[in-house]
This record gives structure tokens, C-alpha cells and sequence, in this order.
């Protein structure tokens, strides 16, 4: 902590062209911040969070940011944009939403398929899948390199990436054409099966080899594994996987699968862990609420970066992330945000976004140093505050207090004190109607009440309350009603890129893991994964400088010789700045796709074919 010495306190500059900050009073800086606010009026005011400016818990941030918003009347958007959104899209078509426990997973899976799920970063999962192999079940990682992951499978499937629907329809195929399908479950608990049958038939193994990169013969062994071993679990990945122009088709086209195999509500079946599948349930403290009629940018990236560029945003409050990393087409952001005519970042740290564009940087305060709460799928901890606050950071939901109050808000925050926040946000069932005094008496955490087996009476989360297949509500939207694969129209750009998290960064986090010598020691530069076959086309060698470049523009990095990626595949850990200046910013769902789901997010394409050469 002692190495904040630039975001302590409050910052302000007077010319973005200089690097000429003054240390101000949060006096000073609110101040300046709410009369920005007042000259624009709330609809051209935007508040955008990251998982920096989850200190309490996402929940806490998420529905303050919101109930800003909400009683303000400015812009606000859903984090899971960038996150974990169009996966969670695709499987609410399929109507499979929740999932079972790591636990069962542990004590009865026979096969487990890690499908784009790296749970080597994820500390909490990985012990169970250790659990599970150690007492005889099958892992298979599914992914587009060998992922630390793989270490611990039994077979691995390197795959093209954004191919990972194509692998599924292929797996559909065989089967459905060898009759492998637990036909009474379908029969009772599935609509479409019928349209499916016929759609599925052209997706060959052969097809699929040409797709993918995956041997047909593979292809075929697979899933007549999968429709053999009962029960199968598959654990989806939860951000990756689901970037790039298939974005939700993977997990629309996998979620089937145990459909057709008769897996879901069995012990060790079904879907497994993943993020933003918590079954938990916390109360909604802006239930009810509604935002005064206005005209409100929609949860729509590409709707977002043109609202920088076009004059419709004018003050925008950045709670927690680094804008630049965090957004494809990253050169689209820069030149809006370099309109904007006021930029605050509320951070742990000095970052791209806040050195380049910010007029105001608010310290914010780390987990540490403030009361919280953690939810997974199967537990509820409590997070006591370890430190006091360093300098003079303050944590959001007191920033977003302190502005309320200037600007005459006042029902923004009716508790007394943060812990009766999450006592408020706690008071569900799910969690036993927890509070922070019962978690403190029951030794800091507490199980959820919540089932090991997800859809154990066959109820799901659908219209018909099937599973289904062919989706009526995707055919109104415009979009497909049965799992499809785009496939690529080609590119003068020969290797796909694609990216992902480690076990020793996440994301962008603390300036792209550069604020933290012990992160910065695994990582110090990018490091881009490049198959010695592509390589050795390029004349390049291990640890070489080189550029990653496309029409969008370029970003340099070191190459890793490796075989574990395929040939025309490239990966890179994501979070870098600069490295989002490749990707697509294009949108994937419709807008009117936006209002299916509360959680229904317009993430943009992020897909991105690249060369390589020597820098």
C-alpha cells in the first residue's frame, strides 16, 4: 500500500496537454466535479464502474452507482458490458441460467469439460477439480492454448478461437445422427428438438475440422464421450470465450448440450461454476425505481463510444477502471475522450485513461481498507476492514454520497453507516437474511441456502419452462432461434488473436499490474503466445521485440515461441493499454436485444485478425 504515492489525494489539472497536477481538498474537487455536473445538465452526465471500484462488493458499487443514476437522471451502465454479459445472454436463450455447486461437482462428476474455463485462476474451483480426478473423473479442457489448466486434464482440444459454437453444433451432429440422446428427457423437458435435428445436419465433423482446427476423429471421440459418461459436467469460461463476433453463440450452442444427453438436474451434471452464474440472491435496494423520463444511452458499447465523440456525454465519472483497456477500438475511445469536457477517475492508482485524459483523479480505497462482503456460488464471506485508509481515500459510495448532497439528492443514501448498506443488501433468503453482525458471531462467512443440484425438478428458466432448443423470443428480437456459428469472412490478417487472464494479473487491474513490483516481477512486458510454425514463417525467435498490427493500428510485445497454441492463433493477456486499439468496436446484439434479460449488456465485438513481425 505504500507504493500509492500518486493517488492519495484528491487531484486536479488545469490542462490535460501538461502533466501539471495540484493536490486539492475534496472540498475543492467535489465541488469543481458538481459544478461541471450543474452546467451540463444530468442526461449528458455518464457514470461508468470497473472492478476497481468494487470495494464493498460489486453489488454494493453496482446498486449505488445505480440508484445515482436512477434518482440524478444521468447515464449509467452495467459492468458485465465487459465481462461475463453475452455468455449469460446465450445460456438465458437456451433457458439454463443456473448451475450446480462446486461441490457436487467435486463429489459426483464422472467427466468435466473446462470448456474456455481456466480454473487455475480461480483458486476456489481448482482444488475442486483436483477433488474430482483424484477420485476417478475425466477432464477435458477445451480452449484456444493449453491453459495452466490443462495440466490438470486428461485431454485437451486446441481450437480456432471464436470456434467454440462450431464445436458444439459438431457435437450436436454426432448426437443426434448416431442417436446418442437421452430421447425421454428430451421428449419431456425440451422444445425444438425436432427443427434441431435437420438444422444440425450440415455441421460435419469434417465441417467442424475446417472450423475449429480440431481433427475430425477428435471431434467424434469427444463428444460420444461426453453422451456416454454419465453424469458429464461442463464448466463454461466466463469473459474470453464470449468476445468476438460469436460472442454468445458459444454459450448458446454448449448450454444445449446437456440438454440432449439428459444431464441437467442430475448430481455432477448439467452446467458448472462460472462467473456471474451466482445462484445467490441479495436484495435489489433500488427495486421500484425509476429514472425520470429522458433519452438514456442504452447498456450498448459501440452506443457508448459514439456518445463520446458525437458531444452527447460531457462529464463522465470513471468508478474503478481504466476506460482504455477495458474497450474495444480503443482509438475511438481516445478521440472521445479527448472531447470530453470533464474527465474524474476514482482509482487505486495512476492508469492510462486518468494520465491522458482526466481533469480530476478521487482516491479510492482498497478492499482492505474497507467493510465488505464477498459472494460466490456457495457461500456469503464476510471481508472485515484490515487497514485504515491510507492518505485521504475515500471509498465510492461516500464519493457518490458527498455529490448527492451538493447536488440536492436526499434520498440518495437514507442509512446511517456503510454496514447498514450491506445489512439492507443482505436481507434475502438466500442468505439466511444474513447481516454483518450474524456473519462477525458465525466466524466471517456462511453457506448459502442454496440447492447443489440446479433444475432437480426440471423447471427452467424459459417461457415454456423447457429447456429450448429452438427460442421464440431470440426469432421476435431478429436473431437466430436455433445455435449457429458465424463463419468468418476472412481477413488479409492471417492469425487470430485472442486473450485471456493469468493466475498473477486480472485484467488491467493496479495500471495494468505495473503499480505492484511482485505482479510486475510474472509479467514485467506483454508476452505475445505464437506457434512455432507461425514463427518460423516470420523468421522470429523467442524473447524477439516484435509489433501485432492490423488496420486498426499496432502494439508491440515479445514473442513466445510455444506449441501451445495452433497454428494462426496468437494469444496475449489482456488488460494492456494499447492492445484494445486492435480489436473491433462493432456491436453483436440488437438494441432491442438489450431489454431481454436484467442483465442483457451490448459488449462490442472485440474481435481482432492481426500480423506479426519483427519490431
Amino acid at each position: 500500500m505504500a507504493i500509492r504515492n500518486d493517488c492519495c489525494t484528491p487531484q486536479i489539472r488545469d490542462d490535460r496537454r501538461t502533466n501539471a497536477w495540484r493536490r486539492a481538498s475534496w472540498d475543492e474537487a467535489l465541488d469543481f466535479i458538481v459544478g461541471r455536473m450543474q452546467k451540463v445538465g444530468p442526461g449528458s452526465v455518464g457514470l461508468w464502474a470497473g472492478h476497481g471500484g468494487f470495494t464493498p462488493g460489486s453489488a454494493v458499487t453496482i446498486q449505488m452507482m445505480q440508484r445515482f443514476s436512477n434518482i440524478y437522471g444521468c447515464q449509467a451502465w452495467h459492468p458485465a458490458m465487459i465481462c461475463w454479459g453475452l455468455g449469460g445472454f446465450g445460456v438465458g436463450l437456451t433457458g439454463a441460467l443456473k448451475v450446480n455447486t462446486k461441490e457436487d461437482m467435486a463429489e459426483n462428476a464422472r467427466m468435466i469439460v473446462l470448456w474456455g474455463s481456466n480454473i487455475s485462476s480461480q483458486p476456489n474451483t481448482a482444488r475442486h477439480i483436483i477433488s474430482a480426478r483424484r477420485r476417478g473423473a475425466k477432464v477435458i479442457t477445451i480452449d484456444v492454448r493449453r491453459t495452466e489448466a490443462a495440466a490438470q486434464s486428461d485431454e485437451v482440444l486446441l481450437i480456432r478461437p471464436g470456434s467454440d459454437a462450431a464445436l458444439a453444433l459438431v457435437v450436436m451432429h454426432v448426437i443426434v445422427t448416431e442417436k446418442l440422446y437421452d430421447a425421454a428427457f428430451v421428449g419431456s423437458h425440451t422444445t425444438g428438438f425436432e427443427e434441431l435435428s435437420t438444422h444440425i445436419l450440415p455441421f460435419t465433423p469434417t465441417w467442424g475440422a475446417e472450423e475449429t482446427g480440431v481433427e475430425a476423429n477428435q471431434i467424434i471421440s469427444f463428444a460420444r464421450a461426453y453422451a456416454s459418461t454419465r453424469p458429464a459436467m461442463i464448466l463454461l469460461g466466463g469473459s474470453s470465450m464470449h468476445k468476438g463476433a460469436n460472442g454468445w453463440h458459444a454459450a448458446r450452442a454448449i448450454s444445449c448440450l446437456p440438454a440432449l444427453t439428459g444431464d441437467f438436474g442430475l448430481r455432477g451434471g448439467g452446467l458448472g461454476p462460472r462467473h456471474g452464474a451466482q445462484s445467490a440472491g441479495l436484495r435489489n435496494l433500488n427495486e421500484g425505481q425509476k429514472r425520470p423520463p429522458g433519452n438514456y444511452i442504452p447498456n450498448q458499447m459501440v452506443d457508448i463510444a459514439e456518445a463520446l465523440s458525437n458531444g452527447r456525454l460531457k462529464v463522465l465519472l470513471l468508478l474503478g477502471t481504466n476506460m482504455l483497456s477495458s474497450f474495444a477500438d480503443a482509438g475511438q475511445v481516445a478521440d472521445g475522450l479527448d472531447r470530453m469536457n470533464t474527465v474524474v477517475c476514482v482509482d487505486l492508482f495512476m492508469n492510462e485513461t486518468a494520465r491522458r485524459f482526466a481533469d480530476v483523479v478521487l482516491p479510492g480505497t482498497a478492499w482492505l481498507e474497507e467493510l465488505g462482503f464477498k459472494v460466490t456460488n456457495t457461500h456469503l464471506y464476510l471481508m472485515e476492514r484490515a487497514l485504515e485508509r491510507e492518505g485521504e481515500t475515500r471509498p465510492i459510495h461516500e464519493i457518490l454520497r458527498s455529490l448527492a448532497n451538493s447536488l440536492g439528492l436526499t434520498d440518495f443514501f437514507p442509512w446511517g453507516s456503510l454496514e447498514e448498506v450491506l445489512d439492507a443488501i443482505l436481507d434475502h433468503s438466500t442468505t439466511g437474511h444474513a447481516t454483518v453482525a450474524s456473519l462477525r458471531a458465525a466466524g466471517g462467512f456462511v453457506p448459502l441456502r442454496v440447492p447443489a443440484v440446479a433444475y432437480a425438478d426440471r423447471k427452467f428458466d424459459s417461457p415454456s419452462g423447457k429447456i429450448e432448443f429452438y427460442s421464440p423470443q431470440a426469432e421476435r428480437l431478429g436473431l437466430p432461434p436455433l445455435p449457429v456459428h458465424k463463419v468468418d469472412q476472412g481477413s488479409p490478417y492471417p492469425l487470430a488473436l485472442s486473450f485471456g487472464r493469468t493466475l498473477t494479473h486480472f485484467h488491467s487491474f493496479y495500471d495494468e499490474g505495473q503499480a505492484l513490483p511482485s505482479l510486475v516481477k510474472h509479467n514485467a512486458a506483454p508476452q505475445l503466445w505464437i506457434s512455432r510454425f507461425d514463427a518460423d514463417a516470420r523468421r522470429l525467435s523467442d524473447g524477439d521485440a516484435i509489433k501485432i498490427y492490423n488496420q486498426r493500428g499496432e502494439f508491440r510485445a515479445k514473442a513466445h515461441v510455444t506449441d501451445d497454441v495452433r497454428p494462426g492463433v496468437v494469444w496475449i493477456r489482456d488488460g494492456w493499454v494499447g492492445l484494445n486499439h486492435l480489436t473491433c468496436g462493432d456491436p453483436v446484439l440488437t438494441g432491442d436485444a438489450l431489454s431481454l434479460f436484467p442483465f442483457s449488456v451490448g459488449q462490442a465485438d472485440y474481435g481482432a485478425q492481426v500480423e506479426v513481425a519483427r519490431s
